[in-house]
């Protein structure tokens, strides 16, 4: 593969998505966390929960970095 058919992302474009993936990873796990401890009004089971949810979608971060960074 020569030079000119590789494909690079911009600065601009690397951190635009890099973003993204951590916008689509963190604001899940905030609204669980407190939507729990609202409904539960309990912190220790609320962090619990919000973690496990982070966790969760820290999993699945590998494939949706996968779809965002191919060009």
């Amino acid at each position: 593969m020569t030079h000119d058919e590789k494909s690079k992302f911009s600065i601009k474009e690397i951190i635009l998505r890099g973003s993204l993936i951590a916008v689509i990873i963190s604001i899940p796990s905030l609204f669980a966390f407190v939507i729990t401890w609202m409904i539960l009004d309990d912190l220790t089971s609320s962090v619990i929960i919000g973690v496990l949810i982070h966790f969760i979608l820290m999993g699945f971060s590998l494939k949706i970095s996968k779809k965002l960074l191919v060009k």
